[in-house]
């Protein structure tokens, strides 16, 4: 009998994990297994880079899960430096080119896996590709930071951009010494919180002494004499985020260093290329199996995808590492023989500033705007633990449910002291479709250095049930 032909395009999470997954469940005489890694690295923690950049974490290679060589011990015949320049849907081949030697060749699959990621978002502006301008998105683009720090004169560090990325890399260059401004072209930092959540960011972050300058957009990098950078210049940006007139309100901030923390969009050139169904946010669509809309032997997982928002009934993207393992495992499942589905995501992230913790789950207030609902918020202030317990500090948590129903909608956590974690309890009451009185009575733990008699969540339901009742609605 002839060993399937198994071809996975990537070789970090979704991809990797999808390969490692098929090997379990099939042997190397039922299915051949060969994936293609462009990069240098495989199996890492791009989550992790940050962290890494701003020396939390010590080794670069702590971030790496599993090298190439354990990859290969199990039958997996992976090729790094290679990367497919082609798909062949219909011959059902890749071509591939090797980067280092230039070489060229095509391979044959029976099943495919596209897990090619994501790329961070580089607007074609003057001055974007010179020296000391970062994107942080794989380990060799954390590597070319690091050693762009160690050339730099200065000490003068341009974050562009105040999402998840920009905060966390604003965090690294306070802590690498560096003097750090935050340009942000939306109204508050982390767009993905409403706007009076996003100010207690921008709040921390300038105790904090990282100069945040909101309404602020990119028009281009100057460098000087040597093509390295030297300045960032912007314009004020207006509602919608979009430049206004460069000419009145223009300003320069000198800097070393430019890191790009804009966000990414999908890896899908390739699939773009042959047709392959994209969404509406340019990744690529699957069915619940992560198999590929209309494509019987494609599958497709990771940050190059959109999967479907539990809670808005629509696709999004969403780029991050605990979606693209579980993609991979669902994928090598089904891939392997087995059977497995990936219902959707509700939207859960938490990120840091220093100690400032910064976590959402579910709709914002415009997000539930855009898909046509009605609803209710309240926001509340307490404590991570008992108010007398030592250590005891502050927390916002504001809650949305939808008018009517008292259906919980989203929930957002800006604090201290075990805040972040916290907004797992509503990720699990929105995956059940619980209604925000339904939540009142949960039994969560409680003691002192934990929390407070009421947890923090908890007195944010309360609070929304209130506002339901006397918007005439519960």
């Amino acid at each position: 009998m002839t060993a399937e032909r198994l071809v996975v395009i990537g070789g970090d999470a979704a991809g990797m994990s999808a390969a490692s997954q098929a090997r379990r469940l099939k042997g190397p005489d039922e299915l051949s297994i060969t994936a293609f890694e462009r990069g240098h690295f495989t199996s890492y923690s791009a989550c992790g880079i940050p962290y890494w950049v701003g020396g939390d974490v010590e080794r670069r290679d702590d971030l790496i899960a599993r090298g190439p060589e354990e990859h290969r011990a199990r039958d997996i015949d992976l090729r790094m430096r290679t990367e497919v320049t082609e798909i062949d849907v219909a011959g059902q081949r890749v071509r591939t080119l090797d980067r280092d030697s230039g070489e060229t060749s095509w391979t044959g699959f029976d099943k495919l896996v596209i897990a090619t990621g994501a790329r961070p978002v580089r607007p074609a502006l003057p001055g974007m590709d010179a020296a000391g301008v970062h994107g942080v998105q794989t380990l060799d683009d954390g590597q070319a930071l690091l050693d762009s720090l160690d050339r730099a004169t200065g000490r003068r560090a341009v974050v562009v951009g105040a999402g998840y990325i920009g905060v966390e890399m604003a965090e690294a260059m306070l802590k690498r010494g560096f003097e750090v401004t935050v340009l942000n072209r939306g109204e508050q930092p982390m767009a993905t919180l409403d706007p009076d959540m996003g100010r207690l960011v921008h709040d921390a972050m300038d105790g904090l002494g990282i100069t945040t300058v909101n309404r602020s957009g990119v028009t281009a990098i100057r460098t000087g004499p040597d093509g390295r950078v030297c300045a960032v210049e912007t314009a004020r940006t207006g509602p919608d985020g979009r430049v206004c007139a460069v000419e009145t309100a223009g300003a320069s901030y000198p800097a070393d260093v430019v890191v790009l923390g804009i966000g990414v969009e999908p890896e899908t050139a390739l699939a773009r290329a042959v047709g392959l169904p994209l969404g509406p946010h340019g990744g690529l669509l699957t069915d619940l199996s992560m198999r590929v809309v209309g494509h019987d032997n494609i599958w497709a997982g990771g940050d190059c995808v959109e999967v479907l928002d539990l809670v808005a009934g629509r696709t999004r993207h969403i780029a991050l590492g605990t979606h693209a393992n579980k993609h991979g495992q669902i994928i090598g499942s089904n891939v392997g023989g087995g059977y497995g589905t990936f219902p959707g995501v509700v939207g859960t992230a938490v990120s840091k500033v220093c100690d400032l913790e910064i976590a959402r789950t579910g709709l914002r207030e415009k997000d539930a705007r855009s898909v046509g609902l009605r609803f209710v918020t309240a926001t509340i202030e307490s404590t991570g633990r008992a108010g007398y317990y030592p250590g005891a500090r502050p927390m916002t948590v504001k809650m949305i449910a939808e008018y009517r129903t008292g259906r919980l909608l989203g929930v957002q956590i800006v604090g201290r002291d075990g805040a972040a974690k916290r907004v797992d309890v509503a990720a699990v009451a929105l995956t059940a479709g619980m209604t925000v009185e339904q939540m009142t009575s949960l039994d969560l733990g409680y003691a002192p250095p934990f929390s407070p008699v009421w947890d923090p969540v908890l007195v944010a339901a309360r609070k929304t049930v209130t506002a339901l009742r006397r918007a005439g609605t519960a």
